[in-house]
């Protein structure tokens, strides 16, 4: 399946996923072109930045694939969101990461969050 197709699943996935852990979507797909925040969640009253790695090959962590240029990307889209949203830069946030494995085949999936991750 093509990686952008993946990805679309994925993050649809990741969507439902934090709607049923209580997250409020605020926002998927916020571009710039330095950089995407794949969605923009709130729960109680902190911000979660939020970058989806969804992937269909099991053997290895989707997580791992969070290169520094990414990195990079992800904290300058975050850096323009507040001023571009006209919210106040004391706003409370965090960046989280989720990690979908597809398995098409069986049709299945499993997602694991990992919550305040380091840029």
């Amino acid at each position: 399946m093509k990686t952008q197709k993946t990805g679309q699943i994925g993050e649809g996935l990741a969507v439902i996923f934090l709607e049923k852990k209580g997250f409020k979507i605020i926002e998927r797909n916020y571009r710039k072109k330095w950089g995407e925040i794949d969605i923009i969640a709130s729960k109680e009253g902190i911000l979660h930045f939020v970058e989806v790695k969804a992937i269909s090959n099991l053997n290895y962590n989707p997580e791992d694939n969070i290169r520094a240029w990414k990195k990079l990307r992800l904290s300058r889209a975050i850096r323009t969101y507040f001023p571009d949203r006209k919210m106040t830069d004391e706003q409370e946030f965090v960046v989280d990461v989720i990690a979908v494995f597809l398995d098409f085949l069986n049709k299945k999936a499993r997602i694991r969050m990992l919550e305040s991750v380091i840029l």
